[in-house]
């Protein structure tokens, strides 16, 4: 597997990411955790190192899920996660940039 450099701080990752919000967000099939844990270890197995998830997946469930199957293998990995939704009742009805006043998810103003 191909791989790029990010930025000037000696960052690399593999050319190919895998984009996780399918496995159990967004499309109307959703894999079981088994199944998505064991599709995210087949991909670092082929040589993909970039991760892009996001608690807003599920929400909250894909985070966990990509934490799970990138265990075993988390010092060769790179995640990125999206951050920012103010989540209320499994919806988000606004952006936030502050952090959690409660010290838990979901995060409220």
């Amino acid at each position: 597997m191909k791989t790029r450099k990010l930025g000037t701080n000696g960052l690399e990752v593999s050319t190919i990411g895998f984009g996780c919000m399918g496995l159990d967000f967004s499309y109307t099939h959703k894999l079981t955790r088994e199944e998505s844990i064991t599709l995210i270890r087949q991909a670092v197995d082929r040589g993909v190192t970039f991760f892009d998830t996001a608690e807003v997946y599920g929400p909250f469930t894909n985070e966990e899920i990509v934490g799970q199957a990138l265990r075993p293998v988390r010092d060769q990995v790179v995640i990125a996660t999206k951050f920012g939704f103010n989540i209320v009742d499994e919806r988000w009805p606004a952006w936030t940039a502050g952090p959690s006043t409660s010290g838990k998810w979901p995060m409220h103003p």
